[in-house]
């Protein structure tokens, strides 16, 4: 095995770590890690967490767009144009 590490290998590293981050972003930082590595392991079993999101219609577009040129005439004290 190329990588057999004893205590004093890994004590040294540990300090690395230490003197790299600090022990105020330490945690920050490993926290950082797991989530990366969590959302690695979601993505290579295939779950997907996230809801897709339903694709809207042209129309629904269309009100939404002219809903808010209205609001915003009505703001300005334009009068609404329909």
């Amino acid at each position: 095995m190329p990588f057999r590490m004893g205590l004093w290998e890994i004590a040294l590293i540990l300090v690395v770590v230490l003197i790299v981050f600090g022990v105020g972003k330490l945690p920050r930082a490993l926290g950082a890690i797991g989530k990366g590595m969590r959302a690695f392991k979601r993505a290579e079993s295939g779950e997907d967490d996230e809801e897709e999101e339903t694709p809207e219609t042209e129309q629904e577009v269309t009100e939404k767009v002219t809903a808010g040129k209205r609001k915003k005439s009505v703001a300005q004290g334009k009068p609404d144009s329909q």
